[in-house]
């Protein structure tokens, strides 16, 4: 059965949708991925970073793009947020606001 994914918030789509067209190519190379294998999806595609959250890894030409993940119960898939890097390390304002949203779903 394949998992559903949804986003946290409108916002989040938006987004996604602005990254340059091959970076939202591989993105959705790797989503169609993520409905398909879930959990069991892992680098160079998934990296986990802890506590339930879950990174999808597209690129393209034109840069790198992250988008912060978590599952839920019904075998759902929330996309928390969504960024295109412009260092080699992920920021922590980008890191933290995904940790704060998964915070939020989980907890109310």
């Amino acid at each position: 059965m394949a998992f559903d994914v949804s986003y946290f918030h409108e916002r989040v789509l938006n987004e996604v949708q602005s990254w340059p067209v091959d970076v939202l190519a591989d993105y959705a190379r790797l989503i169609e991925l993520l409905t398909e294998h879930g959990p069991s999806l892992r680098m160079p595609h998934s990296r986990a970073f802890g506590d339930g959250l879950f990174e999808v890894r597209p690129r393209g030409r034109s840069g790198i793009g992250r988008a912060f993940y978590c599952f839920l119960l019904g075998k759902r898939v929330v996309v928390l947020h969504a960024f295109i890097k412009k260092t080699q390390q992920t920021p922590d304002k980008e890191l933290n606001l995904a940790r704060k949203r998964l915070k939020e779903l989980l907890h109310g």
